[in-house]
């Protein structure tokens, strides 16, 4: 047996509404799973009485760009997350997948272990019967758990076979072949809706995530029958709806570069252009700044925006999917920006524009700032 595979074992837990106390972020995760465990799980840091900890604002910066310290903060923060959340999420787990494997070893451990655990739930559906697990619940919040995980790591494990083996793995196909079967009619599916900015908030970005793994998968998986009449249906969804926010275009512009009919010319290159209009003075972006974010809280969305790490690093990478030469002055800029705001954990930090806690959206920030630096050809240490 794989002696990766012996290090998790797999099984459905009932998600809870206490996520809303562990997870500012994310309060239905994506994914709730048991874990028997996790080998070379790192320890926590320990810090000094007056330093600030890592995902927070008063944390100070780095001296010195670190790619390699960023990696070790996703290696820990992902594992730390899968064994004592006993999830994955779409701004840990998801984004960590794809930074780690494209910018550094992609055979890494940490890597591995968590390749592993999405292979294994794609086999766990299938336990007991087909849409067993997650799917056999009942009630509107248990079908989209289930569907969300399904399109979540359908699309995920699509974007890494194309990052690595650029080969469709089976399971891959298996998933994705699920994905369509959970589709609804209208195109979309039943995404988590928690009210948790900017991934859990509405079936758009739920529906743009599906385009970006199918659009994205090998073996012109796209052109199969098994994905040509779901494409189809999708592609309608997302012709219908207005866009809800510029960071949903941002996406939709990346997974538009394979799958061209989501996207005419005309929008493509307004997307870029409203894309670098939201560019700030400092060479940064600002999450705040790409969409009508609601807290959870009283306090209004109102303070001055500030650059940081996921607003930068996604803009950058999407740009320059969508072939921005790195040579041009705001890719430039932004590549400065996160070069020089790197904080001491190795992490970039972001505020959620939820509410005021754990910021785990700075997770995906430091996953998206290495992709960004990775696709401007900045490499080293």
């Amino acid at each position: 047996m794989n002696v990766w595979r012996r290090l998790a074992s797999v099984s459905p837990i009932r998600f809870g509404r206490s996520f809303l106390r562990c997870c500012p972020i994310a309060a239905v995760s994506l994914l709730a799973v048991t874990w028997g465990g996790i080998a070379g799980q790192p320890q926590a840091k320990t810090k000094g009485p007056d330093e600030p900890p890592p995902r927070s604002p008063g944390e100070p910066l780095a001296g010195a760009l670190s790619l390699t310290k960023a990696q070790q903060f996703l290696d820990g923060e992902t594992l730390t997350w899968l064994g004592e959340r006993k999830c994955a999420s779409c701004h840990t787990g998801y984004p960590y997948l794809l930074a780690r494997t494209g910018s550094g070893d992609p055979e890494a451990p940490a890597a591995r272990q968590v390749r592993t655990f999405f292979e294994d739930r794609v086999v766990a559906w299938d336990r007991g019967g087909k849409g067993a697990g997650y799917l056999k619940g009942k009630g509107s919040l248990k079908v989209s758990e289930g569907v969300t995980e399904v399109v979540a790591i359908a699309a995920t494990l699509a974007l890494h076979d194309a990052q690595t083996t650029g080969k469709l793995h089976p399971l891959t196909r298996r998933a994705l072949d699920r994905m369509w079967e959970l589709q609804q009619t209208d195109g979309s599916w039943t995404w988590n809706k928690t009210g948790l900015a900017p991934m859990e908030c509405d079936d758009e970005f739920g529906a743009i995530y599906a385009a970006l793994g199918a659009g994205h998968a090998p073996d012109a998986y796209a052109r199969t029958d098994a994905a040509k009449d779901g494409l189809a249906r999708l592609q309608g969804y997302l012709r219908r709806i207005p866009r809800p926010s510029l960071h949903h275009k941002a996406w939709l512009l990346w997974a538009s570069i394979p799958l061209e009919d989501l996207m005419t010319p005309a929008e493509h290159a307004q997307t870029i252009k409203d894309l670098l209009n939201q560019q700030r003075d400092d060479g940064g972006w600002s999450l705040k700044s790409l969409g009508d974010w609601k807290r959870l809280v009283a306090k209004a969305n109102d303070e001055p925006a500030e650059s940081d790490g996921y607003a930068t690093g996604l803009i950058l990478y999407v740009l320059r999917q969508a072939d921005v030469p790195a040579t041009r002055d705001p890719i430039r800029r932004g590549v400065d920006w996160l070069k020089t705001h790197q904080r001491s954990s190795g992490c970039w930090f972001t505020r959620s524009v939820r509410a005021d806690g754990g910021h785990h959206i700075a997770n995906a920030g430091t996953a998206f700032a290495l992709m960004a630096l990775n696709a401007c050809g900045v490499v080293g240490r």
